[in-house]
């Protein structure tokens, strides 16, 4: 629009009189008015042109969310101008990628160690296998320890006879446990006729004091076979339980070197190759280790079976003198020998009712 009115304004004719002044005519106005318009045009087109490079500040300004590095000079074009907030989003991006692959390897790392846990296992497991079948079959060879292994022999037999007495005196235990109560009650049913019989009083009343008696020398007889129950049942489920969980171990270690010592000799028969030399000296070192682990289990088997035997001895001898000393003078009526026997031993019965809660606990 610009452009038209200035080739207009250019092209127009400009009258000269005859003096040769220009003459005052209608087109002067014309061309006043044109150039004012065209300045008014100028200004507005700078100031919108200020307007937009302003604005373009203001917008590419420093602020918290965003800042624009112009590569070229002021109001030059968009190509050198390069947003920081591309450049932290994909730090934050770099960031959020770097934790999630770190862990991603962890997992992966964690997954890899039960793999090779399992490989382990089942290598172990396989190899202990074909031992134990080769063993059965009698195509393989087994370490042997005849001593140790007789001593074995010797402590699972006594185990098993020991269990027997154990459950042979827990079944005098309670046959005794009801006799004694049977004499209780026949004690008061003799004492409740005695008051009712006046005739039979003396007579019933004989009797009622001497099952009495009975049922206080029973119950003290109670104690003592109690304590040796407790004192057996500590020794075969405890003691000899703890020596023959080692013994399995040092079983299991003992099978475990027998095939990792077979494999060695296996690959000892074969090739000697680069290949095979690695293999060998990975089988000698698994070799040595198992051999380690049984020598170390062979000798803890050794020890406890000695102080096992030491033990049974020291325990047994004193709940023989305990059972003995007191069945004896129970039935022999002495109840003061009776009484002496648990003071010799450190037994101290429970009064009648001790195990019975009282009102207090019942409410």
């Amino acid at each position: 629009m610009t452009d038209s009115i200035m080739s207009k304004a250019a092209t127009m004719e400009i009258p000269i009189n005859s003096n040769g002044d220009t003459g005052t005519l209608a087109e002067d106005d014309s061309l006043e008015q044109a150039a004012k318009l065209q300045w008014s045009l100028d200004e507005k087109v700078g100031s919108s042109r200020g307007t937009r490079d302003l604005q373009q500040v203001m917008v590419s300004g420093p602020n918290l969310n965003e800042t624009s590095i112009v590569s070229g000079g002021y109001g030059g074009t968009a190509e050198g101008i390069i947003p920081t907030s591309s450049i932290k989003g994909s730090n934050m991006h770099h960031s959020s990628s770097s934790s999630s692959m770190t862990a991603e390897e962890v997992t992966r790392g964690v997954a890899v160690e039960k793999l090779e846990t399992m490989k382990k296992w089942g290598f172990n497991t396989y190899k202990c296998t074909k031992q134990m079948i080769s063993e059965r079959f009698g195509r393989g060879s087994r370490t042997v320890d005849l001593e140790l292994e007789a001593q074995i022999e010797v402590l699972r037999d006594t185990k098993k006879k020991y269990e027997c007495v154990l459950r042979l005196a827990r079944a005098l235990t309670n046959h005794f446990y009801n006799m004694v109560q049977t004499q209780h009650a026949l004690g008061d049913t003799f004492a409740d006729l005695s008051q009712k019989s006046p005739e039979l009083r003396d007579e019933f009343g004989y009797n009622a004091e001497t099952q009495k008696l009975l049922c206080k020398n029973g119950e003290t007889l109670l104690g003592a076979i109690n304590f040796f129950v407790s004192s057996i049942n500590t020794l075969v489920k405890k003691t000899m339980e703890d020596t023959l969980m080692t013994i399995k171990m040092y079983e299991n270690a003992r099978l475990e070197f027998d095939a990792y010592r077979s494999d060695l000799e296996e690959l000892s028969l074969g090739p000697r190759d680069a290949v095979a030399m690695a293999r060998i000296d990975a089988a000698q070192q698994q070799y040595q280790v198992q051999k380690d682990k049984y020598e170390r289990l062979r000798s803890d088997v050794i020890i406890k079976l000695k102080f096992l035997e030491e033990n049974k001895v020291k325990v047994m001898h004193k709940q023989l003198l305990l059972f003995h000393n007191a069945i004896s003078a129970y039935f022999a009526g002495n109840q003061q020998q009776l009484e002496q026997t648990l003071k010799q031993f450190n037994i101290k019965l429970k009064p009648p009712g001790a195990d019975k809660p009282s009102w207090l606990e019942e409410q």
